[in-house]
């Protein structure tokens, strides 16, 4: 018999939007916010929808259109209660998943929680750029660390399956263990970053403390979050 398809378990990260009330209104125009602010890290990025702390009635199409509207893909409902939002759920097309566990310390309402990623040992030689990343470019170091000896333009962004080393001011984007590569680190002179995120979790400029602020910086990941500490020059 011939083997037509294959089914297999996967690990993949997913973006999960922990809703606090029924406004889809309010949750499509601030997840439009954010698709404009990194439309290359969240357009098209699919989303898990975490219900858990809303306790009134939910219109899971609007919910669903809404989600779609601001440029993600909904891909599946956790946190549900009974049965019946579950029935109303898949009606709406979600799958129905788990509900996320519990984050420590969260630095916004939109979490990522990275799951095991395989990741490649074989690693390529450091890709060092010399010269300024201007608004719009992307650099992309695949499996591998990137280093950046210039500043790193507002709207430019720079990727690493590795670590990134920013030796100017980075006041684009920088993301670090894109391959979900968790012990990834973000070495930066002058951080005023729109976005920042190692191995699929984030933070957008307005989670960054103010101490923090253009000042040397190093981002890391600590119990599956986040962690920035001042560069010890």
């Amino acid at each position: 018999m011939t083997k037509i398809a294959e089914l297999k378990g996967s690990s993949f990260t997913l973006s999960a939007l922990h809703l606090v009330d029924n406004d889809i209104s309010k949750v499509t125009n601030q997840l439009k916010d954010k698709v404009e602010l990194a439309p290359n890290f969240f357009a098209s990025a699919p989303i898990v929808i975490d219900i858990s702390q809303v306790d009134t009635d939910i219109n899971f199409e609007q919910l669903k259109a809404g989600v779609i509207d601001a440029g993600m893909i909904p891909v599946g409902i956790g946190g549900c209660k009974n049965k019946t939002q579950q029935t109303q759920a898949k009606a709406a097309g979600f799958a129905i998943m788990n509900a996320a566990r519990p984050v420590k310390d969260e630095p916004s309402e939109f979490l990522t929680e990275t799951l095991d990623t395989p990741v490649s040992t074989d690693k390529e030689p450091t890709l060092i750029i010399r010269t300024p990343v201007r608004s719009g470019q992307q650099i992309y170091a695949r499996n591998r660390d990137l280093v950046i000896l210039s500043n790193v333009s507002a709207g430019a962004e720079i990727l690493s399956d590795g670590c990134i080393h920013i030796y100017g001011t980075l006041r684009g984007r920088a993301i670090a263990g894109a391959n979900g590569e968790q012990s990834a680190t973000i070495f930066c002179q002058n951080l005023q970053s729109e976005l920042i995120s190692v191995a699929g979790n984030y933070w957008l400029s307005d989670n960054i403390q103010e101490e923090f602020w253009g000042k040397g910086v190093v981002i890391s990941l600590e119990d599956n979050n986040l962690s920035i500490e001042h560069l010890a020059l």
